[in-house]
């Protein structure tokens, strides 16, 4: 049983998080654009999705099959803690 957490996935450009935030809202996911956390945009990703979700996966393929480049995809742990997942 998947339980529902928040998740990060992080994008090079505003351009291409806009257009994520709208295909993932139409697909029913809850998700807001932010500028990403410092030391994620000093590897090159400056903004990110917050995405709250039981299935990140079904997120990810959906991007993937619009072909929109993310970067990485990280899980918030409930220490606050940022875990980066292989999706």
């Amino acid at each position: 049983m998947s339980v529902e957490g928040v998740y990060f996935i992080t994008f090079r450009s505003v351009t291409f998080a806009q257009r994520a935030e709208r295909l993932l809202s139409r697909a029913g996911f809850r998700c807001r654009i932010q500028r990403s956390q410092r030391w994620m945009a000093e590897k090159g990703c400056g903004y990110s999705l917050r995405l709250r979700t039981e299935r990140p996966e079904k997120a990810v393929v959906l991007l993937r099959q619009e072909e929109l480049p993310i970067g990485k995809v990280y899980w918030q742990r409930e220490n606050a803690g940022l875990e980066e997942l292989v999706l």
